[in-house]
């Protein structure tokens, strides 16, 4: 590995990736794995899995990241590596279709990410990565349709907010079971929060992550959890953030707590988390952080059936309400100027059937307080209720929009009206927020439906509410929507058993959503 490399190789490795032909590339590839057999890097230096996302018709983003001590700065040498990789038709890579070199820096942490092109729609594709003589798991990732064409379904599963410290990521075993075509995660991939002795499981290190090398850490640890690491090794995903990568509750450049935090120290740990979120997820270059921010707010189509509009509510907040009357003031903005017409636009032009809208924070009215006078959650779009009704009055002339949230840590599934201050105002979408992998552990039931059911005559717009930890797979086709609340029994230990705690439909062309089913215990 340290040896001259040809000029065009310096070339090609600049960029980050090659993407070559299979027949063009079989020479590039011997020589490549000639060159790596010099210093074998350590058996487990694929020990942080593999993954893909941000699936197009003709090609995945595939990652990696070298790291043979990941809760230690990741222990690698302080250079530049060549990572070799291969995509294949077939499980034994007898029909290689692509392969290629990407260079493993240190000022990225030693992760690669590879954008392949040149394959074919709607179908599955394996791959897998060589360095210093040790060769990763095989992983399996899937194209999206064509542009034009009109697939009879798609199979998404809905996941956010894995707490390490409240629990095993035991929902991504059942995942994994129900094969799902993509895995949308809209936030809190890590928690942020200081290690805890009564913990089910610790956070690595002292005290919250604040520098690069301790957001990295955190990262590492997580993706060591064998259920997560599976999952991403099965399909692709597309992810977005939420507040718990960085800061609880942080918006825009603003902290959860601005007396204790400066500007420029804020300024700085948002540099570093968004530098170790970019190192450890599947995303384009095109998501590369530049200091405090990172674009990713993006649209992802699959064929005509449906275009996914991934929204970030975090990084252009204009502020947070602290009162129901600010809560309604017009000046506040959850999405930003440039954001909001974004979104409009890619609404307005979709050609898809459905249009799924991933929003990291709850659209729904969530009325808090039982009875007479009103309390809501600001953090949510409760907190910025001008912005949210002028974009579900436009909802009124899209074509079946569906909005996909998390963050609660519960799974509340609703219709979305035009006005909630008007309970007969019309419904123009719905809503499936999906509960947390983790996060609050093994829900006391009893004293949830006791705290949340009296709650329910103000909010007549909410079908669903529950409390188990686990996911939501919606399998999506022409005519509807048919949706699953697949919940574990526990996460207090490495294995659990799953279930099915409702079943739900939204049919095409008639806007809201019902519930046809609720099992008093999951089944």
């Amino acid at each position: 590995m340290t040896g001259t490399w040809p000029s065009d190789r310096r070339r090609l490795l600049a960029g980050g990736a090659a993407v070559v032909g299979a027949a063009a590339a079989a020479p590039l590839w011997r020589q490549a794995a000639a060159r790596a057999a010099g210093p074998r890097l350590p058996e487990g230096v694929f020990g942080l899995g593999i993954a893909s996302g941000d699936p197009l018709p003709d090609g995945v983003v595939l990652w990696t990241r070298l790291a043979p001590e990941p809760l230690h700065g990741g222990g690698m040498p302080d250079r530049a590596l060549p990572v070799e990789w291969e995509v294949a038709g077939d499980e034994r890579f007898a029909q290689v279709v692509r392969r290629g070199v990407a260079a493993a820096r240190p000022g990225c942490a030693h992760s690669v990410h590879v954008e392949v092109h040149g394959l074919r729609p709607d179908r599955p594709y394996w791959y897998r990565f060589r360095a210093g003589g040790r060769l990763s798991p095989t992983g399996r990732t899937r194209t999206a349709p064509g542009p034009r064409s009109s697939p009879g379904g798609l199979r998404l599963a809905l996941a956010s907010c894995q707490n390490w410290q409240h629990g095993y990521f035991t929902p991504y075993a059942d995942i994994l079971r129900q094969d799902p075509d993509v895995v949308l995660f809209v936030g809190d991939y890590i928690y942020e929060s200081a290690p805890s002795a009564t913990a089910v499981r610790r956070h690595a290190g002292r005290g919250e992550p604040h520098t690069l090398e301790q957001y990295r850490n955190r990262y590492a640890q997580y993706r060591t959890d064998p259920d997560l690491a599976a999952m991403h090794a099965r399909a692709p995903w597309v992810v977005a953030f939420d507040d718990h990568e960085v800061d609880n509750d942080f918006a825009g450049r603003l902290p959860q707590d601005p007396g204790r935090q400066s500007h420029a120290a804020f300024t700085a740990r948002l540099t570093a988390a968004f530098r170790a979120y970019y190192e450890h997820m599947p995303l384009r270059a095109a998501a590369a952080p530049s200091g405090p921010h990172l674009r990713m707010h993006r649209r992802l189509d699959f064929g005509r059936l449906a275009r996914l509009h991934v929204l970030d509510t975090r990084q252009y907040r204009s502020g947070r309400a602290r009162t129901p009357q600010g809560a309604r003031s017009p000046s506040l903005s959850m999405l930003g100027g440039a954001q909001r017409r974004w979104l409009r636009d890619g609404l307005r032009d979709s050609p898809a059937r459905w249009n799924l809208v991933a929003s990291q924070v709850m659209m729904a009215e969530a009325d808090l307080r039982a009875g007479p006078g009103t309390r809501w959650y600001y953090d949510a779009w409760d907190g910025y209720r001008a912005e949210r009704t002028a974009l579900l009055r436009q909802f009124r002339s899209v074509r079946n929009p569906v909005v996909l949230s998390g963050d609660r840590h519960l799974t509340m599934v609703s219709d979305l009206r035009e006005d909630f201050t008007d309970p007969g105002s019309a419904v123009v979408g719905a809503e499936f927020t999906g509960t947390s992998v983790s996060s609050n552990g093994d829900e006391d039931q009893a004293a949830f439906h006791a705290l949340w059911e009296p709650r329910r005559a103000d909010n007549p717009h909410w079908k669903l509410v529950d409390a188990h930890r686990g996911y939501h797979l919606l399998d999506i086709g022409r005519d509807g929507i048919d949706a699953r609340v697949r919940v574990v029994d526990t996460v207090l230990r490495p294995s659990a058993a799953a279930g099915t705690a409702a079943t739900l439909r939204v049919e095409a062309g008639r806007p809201g959503v019902e519930l046809v089913r609720a099992a008093a215990v999951p089944e």
